[in-house]
């Protein structure tokens, strides 16, 4: 993996000690920076960007060329392991989106991107993991291409079963708790690990049931999508092996 750029940071100013009674000065934030991949095609890369948002964690964006042997090995599904994004905060490095979330949810617990009742967070959890994980089929068949539209695109059978489980995920989250967002009425970490597979289902024009149609809309309705979905259709490259011919 190219090497992370850590933000440089400007030397402390002495700090005096508070007088009695005297509420101590804040502590400037502390920087972060987020490296990632293609905002067209790099679905990882979306999450852990969302994640970050999600989280009010300010960061500077290091971008890494999609040129680049080890990025187009993670877009091409070739790599070992997926490495970008990546998070430096502090003297932390973290990346794998899932660990990211949790780092996230440690260090901004206020921000709400997993529920507050416990068996709730563990399915929050259950999901957003299974998403880190799974549907291997569903990425290979319908890689993330914001540029891309494609409707009637046939599916391929493996994909299916990928399909048909997700919708199960978010049929059951939203009724469970009443939506707009996978769990109630704030976005968090399992809406930014999905939030990818809604793109791909709206460039593939993949059949979905009104409730799950409903969630799409909402999630490409946030601000921060719209932003990261104008970033992507600015983006120069093309990558010839995720952009399908018909």
């Amino acid at each position: 993996m190219p090497p992370v750029a850590t933000p440089t940071r400007a030397k402390a100013a002495t700090r005096k000690r508070a007088a009695p009674g005297e509420r101590p000065a804040a502590r400037p934030a502390a920087k972060a920076s987020l490296t990632l991949s293609s905002k067209n095609y790099s679905s990882w890369s979306l999450r852990g960007w969302l994640l970050c948002r999600f989280a009010g964690l300010e960061f500077d964006e290091v971008m890494v060329s999609p040129d680049d042997a080890d990025a187009r090995k993670e877009l091409l599904l070739l790599a070992p392991s997926i490495r970008v994004p990546c998070l430096t905060h502090e003297a932390a490095k973290v990346w794998n989106t899932l660990a990211i979330a949790q780092y996230l949810n440690e260090i901004q617990p206020d921000a709400g991107l997993m529920p507050d009742e416990r068996v709730s967070r563990a399915h929050c959890r259950s999901v957003s993991g299974e998403m880190n994980s799974g549907f291997a089929n569903l990425r290979a068949s319908l890689p993330m291409n914001l540029k891309g539209h494609y409707p009637g695109f046939k599916i391929w059978a493996g994909a299916q079963p990928d399909i048909d489980r997700i919708v199960e995920i978010w049929t059951e989250c939203l009724a469970a708790y009443g939506g707009p967002f996978l769990f109630g009425k704030q976005r968090g970490m399992a809406d930014a690990m999905y939030a990818p597979v809604v793109t791909r289902f709206l460039t593939y024009g993949v059949k979905l049931n009104k409730p799950c149609v409903e969630y799409c809309h909402t999630i490409m309705a946030m601000p921060e999508m719209n932003e990261w979905v104008a970033a992507a259709r600015r983006e120069p490259e093309e990558i010839e092996e995720l952009d399908m011919d018909f």
